[in-house]
């Protein structure tokens, strides 16, 4: 299989300094190779029975997108507080400096469906476990958490470690 780490650009010193910024736009930007990774993923679930795909704005509606489609379930996108129009439900979650909210529409998910979590990568871990927490108020049933790129060494596997997982590319 080819190697799709080739197509992800090392940022040293992005955001801040001592940080390597793993982008993943130039993987996108390569046609083949973003087919490639989805192709990956659809076929890893593909006859899971999923109901739904929940992903977090605005990266992780890159990937949930098409691999709902790819899946022909339905896709539930997760935003920031006051970004949905409907009644919401929230969780918040740790950040190396404070905290942050995610919302869902309080109708996104029915009780019993089959749900796969999906972003572009995971690092601490922090945005999974509250996308977690919103499906499971609604009764949604998590299959897995799916990722395009994995950043093991944030340990971010350990606060869904509960749950399924699978990424693509790991570092």
């Amino acid at each position: 299989m080819e190697d799709l780490s080739q197509y992800i650009r090392d940022v040293k010193d992005y955001p801040k300094e001592g940080i390597v910024f793993k982008d993943i736009t130039t993987l996108w930007k390569k046609g083949d190779a973003f087919k490639k990774s989805l192709d990956i993923l659809i076929e890893k679930y593909k006859g899971k029975g999923i109901d739904k795909v929940v992903a977090a704005e605005a990266r992780g509606f890159i990937i949930g997108a098409p691999l709902a489609y790819g899946l022909r379930a339905g896709f539930v996108p997760v935003r920031k507080v006051g970004k949905l129009p409907a009644d919401v439900i929230k969780a918040s979650y740790e950040l190396e400096y404070g905290t942050d909210t995610l919302t869902m529409h309080k109708d996104a998910i029915e009780a019993g469906e089959k749900i796969l979590i999906a972003d572009d990568l995971i690092a601490t871990g922090g945005t999974c476990r509250a996308i977690a927490e919103l499906v499971e108020q609604l009764g949604g049933k998590i299959i897995s958490f799916a990722f395009l790129v994995e950043l093991s060494f944030l340990k971010g596997r350990e606060k869904i470690k509960d749950y399924d997982f699978f990424s693509v590319i790991k570092y």
